[in-house]
């Protein structure tokens, strides 16, 4: 890196800070700091969703999953589209009539106070062990591999500032530098696939010289990593979760002005969610060409058995490819999706903690002090985060990506079951969704422990995306078992909450041009799946 690369960097920096700074003011009241006053149109939204979702397991795990496995784990980027889609047409009608700030608030209208307290405590959880050090981890990789930063030094800086930022300025704050981040994530990612393209002779020479297997979407019901099974059937039940329940995201259509709006916004980061495998795993599947080719210069650095090291694949192709001054623009690119996934889940957690658990149980304290306590709650999360690295680092030997998928798997199945049939089935009451969740938990828990802990079991046996849609299947029933034998909800408190009341709130007007962006978005998808079968 030469000093026009760490100036292009360090303005960067100094851009999201002044952001940061600016939008920090007036937030002394909660609606400001946690949902930037309702107010926000669809492409800030739409850009939020796109860029606080593109963290590290897409700058590090997709790229490294692209030299390792080729185009498979695109399959999640794509599945996206269609759960933006069932975001925007299915459940933001209700999340926008019920007028909730959180997403455990919502379980509590709609179930219990149970329910919103687990959904709070497994969200805060499940953020730490996965996005939070995931991305601190990925920031100090890219430190260490593009600015000769040590790991921790560098993770140090991510932390730093990005948590100023986040800290002062709430989620508007957030929204906008991810509109800043994203132009900067799509830009910079684009160049390196264009340059590596170039580097390599083109398309038809990276696809003569890729892996077996590398250039299709679709895999076998044997295949150990993603068998079609998995990606069709497990794969949407985290997608359901991550993209319709999920406070990290679902936070970004409540800040929304109108319904309207919020369905706008998802429709458009669907289309944005189609780009990954172009300019995130294409990259990888170049360095594996490269690496592989005797005639280049670039290479990966090498592990005790002569592997090559790939989770800084993506780093690396920017140090190698691309000229002075560019180079720091695409890194501050890299930094940028890091930080903007970081800042989210820090306003997001900091949400739940505030919301769900401290106002619960201290609803006399005044506006500015809960924001203060959002502040100091997201102090605590970057401690939470760092602590986490080392456990993470053991569990990730397959690869960032992956990682987060499984953890996901583990955690996601009962409350995407919990959503889905508290939406459409009234009868579904507080005691069976906590009868689904106490035993969802002590599966996925246990599931996750035997892999920490190195055991072979039951549990361990299937596939994590089968062994999501299995803990799918057996918290529903046993969520609509428990129900039916139980009393029936109060349908009167409920009425706005489920589909098929008197008061409906999924249809609206004036969605013409909605409805054809839909198609169009859809049948983008299924192109992409015909062209990579």
């Amino acid at each position: 890196m030469e000093f026009l690369d760490f100036f292009v960097i360090g303005a960067y920096f100094a851009v999201i800070l002044g952001v940061g700074i600016y939008s920090s003011k007036s937030k002394d009241d909660t609606s400001q700091y946690f949902l930037a006053n309702r107010n926000l149109g669809w492409f800030v939204i739409g850009a939020s969703l796109f860029a606080s979702n593109i963290g590290s397991e897409h700058l590090v795990g997709l790229a490294e999953s692209g030299f390792k496995k080729g185009l498979i784990e695109s399959q999640f980027e794509i599945l996206a589209a269609f759960m933006l889609l069932i975001l925007g047409w299915v459940f933001v009608p209700f999340y926008k009539a019920s007028g909730v700030t959180t997403m455990p608030e919502f379980l509590e209208k709609r179930f219990s106070s149970s329910a919103r307290m687990y959904l709070s405590l497994v969200s805060i959880f499940a953020y730490v062990i996965t996005k939070i050090s995931v991305t601190i981890f990925a920031g100090a990789i890219v430190f260490e591999t593009l600015l000769g930063i040590d790991f921790w030094t560098g993770a140090v800086i991510v932390v730093v500032v990005t948590g100023f930022y986040t800290i002062f300025g709430g989620l508007k704050a957030v929204i906008y530098t991810d509109t800043i981040q994203m132009f900067l994530l799509l830009g910079g990612s684009i160049l390196v696939t264009i340059f590596g393209l170039d580097a390599i002779g083109g398309w038809n020479n990276m696809v003569a010289t890729s892996g077996e297997g590398f250039m299709s979407l679709w895999r076998s019901a044997s295949d150990a990593d993603y068998p079609w099974t998995a990606i069709l059937f497990g794969a949407p039940i985290l997608g359901i979760w991550y993209w319709c329940t999920d406070q990290f995201i679902v936070q970004r259509v409540l800040a929304a002005k109108n319904e309207s709006e919020g369905r706008k916004a998802t429709i458009f980061a669907g289309f944005l969610k189609l780009t990954p495998m172009f300019i995130f795993v294409v990259p990888g599947m170049i360095a594996y060409t490269l690496h592989n080719d005797p005639n280049s210069a670039f290479k990966l650095a090498l592990d005790a058995d002569g592997n090559a090291i790939s989770a800084g694949t993506l780093p690396a192709m920017v140090q190698f490819l691309l000229p002075v001054g560019l180079r720091g623009l695409v890194a501050a690119g890299i930094l940028s999706a890091l930080m903007s996934s970081l800042s989210s889940v820090f306003n997001s957690c900091s949400t739940l903690i505030t919301w769900d658990i401290y106002k619960k149980y201290n609803p006399e304290k005044s506006e500015k002090h809960l924001v203060r306590v959002g502040q100091i709650a997201t102090g605590f999360l970057v401690l939470s985060g760092m602590l986490w690295i080392p456990f993470q680092k053991s569990l990730s030997s397959g690869g960032l990506f992956q990682y987060i998928q499984g953890i996901q798997a583990y955690i996601s199945p009962p409350i995407a079951a919990a959503f889905l049939l508290g939406l459409f089935i009234k009868r579904i009451n507080s005691d069976g969704v906590m009868s689904a969740f106490g035993l969802g938990a002590v599966l996925g828990v246990g599931r996750l422990f035997s892999e920490i802990m190195g055991y072979s079991n039951v549990l361990t046996v299937p596939h994590f995306l089968h062994f999501a849609l299995y803990l799918f299947l057996i918290c529903s029933i046993v969520m609509i078992v428990v129900s039916y034998m139980t009393d029936e909800p109060d349908y009167d408190k409920i009425k706005d909450l489920v589909y098929g009341s008197e008061n409906n709130y999924g249809d609206s007007s004036s969605l013409k041009l909605d409805k054809i962006l839909t198609g169009i978005l859809i049948l983008c998808v299924l192109v992409i799946w015909w062209i990579f079968s």
